[in-house]
């Protein structure tokens, strides 16, 4: 395999990481945006570990509404950004910031009773992996290789008349 190959298949993984990252992010965004009974409330006033009064403190009114409001609207924004591959790299800092916020609220700490949280593997849990994988995306952007930057991009080249 060539060095070009091998480059890539490396840009083409990372779309299709971007892509699917930027899937679940719009999903869990809309979910939350068009289902009225919806609150992240259970999830905050459970939070546990270090951080654990600052999300209690979330959970209080008049906090959760915003809580609420600022968590549908960042997921659907990294989910937009990342599957538009258009402001990728502010959207995965954006996801990276969130994931971090889940993370700490729910520590997988092992001493640690693991409330509504899909799991824990001692000190790694999906929230830490998908926080890795827009580590990556944000270091590796590659919406000029498949997106609206690729687009726009293209459209902005010079056009070369043959003779």
């Amino acid at each position: 395999m060539t060095q070009s190959t091998n480059k890539w298949q490396l840009k083409h993984s990372i779309v299709l990481l971007r892509l699917f990252i930027g899937w679940h992010f719009l999903y869990e965004g809309v979910i939350k945006l068009y289902n009225p009974d919806w609150t992240s409330f259970g999830y905050l006033a459970t939070a546990q570990g270090p951080f654990e009064s600052i999300f209690l403190f979330m959970a209080k009114e008049p906090f959760i509404g915003w809580a609420d409001t600022l968590n549908w609207m960042a997921l659907m924004f990294v989910g937009i950004t990342l599957i538009l591959g258009f402001y990728e790299k502010l959207g995965a800092l954006v996801g990276v910031l969130l994931l971090a916020l889940y993370y700490f609220s729910h520590p997988a700490f092992p001493w640690l009773q693991q409330l509504n949280v899909e799991g824990s593997y001692w000190f790694i849990n999906k929230n830490l992996i998908e926080l890795a994988a827009c580590l990556v995306i944000y270091q590796y952007p590659t919406g000029h290789v498949f997106g609206l930057k690729y687009l726009v991009n293209r459209k902005e080249q010079p056009k070369t008349e043959t003779v």
